[in-house]
């Protein structure tokens, strides 16, 4: 197997902002189930703003949701006029399509409920780290490019899914809300395997 060529290796750093901040959401849970077991009843009572802090309220949850799904349209509209192959463009406007009616449908459930979407760290993070993600998209052309697309969208749903597991539904209390996402962890599962589909494909057609 021959050595990554340094584009691609810039776009894999680039990938860790957005894994990271994934990552954060996701780990806060985890963090918060094992402290009480751990943590003598004492300290457990003295801390209660520690133990909120670490896990998103619905308003948060719905600002992280409508950011991720943000990033991933932007970068597929991003995809879709700039890929190579004709299967990554495609399924970059799938991207864009099914992201868009993700962010339609929180967007309508968050107004019904006159929800707030409550901008936070991880959501703040998300929008910076698409940001960061899209500048290196923009310097590729042809294979380079769908290959970093496409790796980008494999670290970026399996970071999603992670947090819709492991922090995103736990958290979520109202129950449209928990109710939305977990009709849309399908969608996100699905693109993964099609995303990894592509990259192998990607990896066997290129040199």
């Amino acid at each position: 197997m021959s050595p990554p060529h340094p584009q691609e290796s810039v776009m894999q750093l680039s990938l860790l902002p957005l894994a990271l901040a994934l990552a954060f959401a996701a780990g806060t849970t985890h963090a918060q189930s094992t402290a009480p077991a751990e943590m003598p009843a004492s300290a457990q009572s003295t801390s209660p703003a520690d133990a909120h802090s670490t896990a998103p309220n619905d308003a948060q949850i719905a600002s992280i949701v409508v950011t991720a799904n943000q990033v991933d349209i932007d970068a597929g509209k991003l995809a879709a006029s700039k890929a190579h192959s004709k299967e990554v463009k495609s399924f970059a406007k799938q991207m864009v399509r099914d992201h868009t009616s993700v962010n339609k449908a929180a967007t309508a459930l968050v107004k019904r409920l006159k929800v707030t979407p409550e901008n936070n760290d991880t959501s703040k993070s998300l929008k910076k780290a698409g940001q960061d993600n899209i500048a290196p998209l923009k310097t590729l052309k042809g294979t380079a490019f769908d290959r970093a697309y496409v790796a980008h969208e494999v670290s970026y749903h399996q970071t999603v899914i992670d947090a819709l597991d492991k922090t995103l539904l736990p958290s979520a209390q109202n129950a449209d809300l928990k109710a939305l996402l977990e009709k849309s962890r399908p969608t996100f599962i699905q693109h993964l395997d099609h995303a990894k589909q592509l990259e192998t494909s990607l990896g066997k057609s290129g040199s």
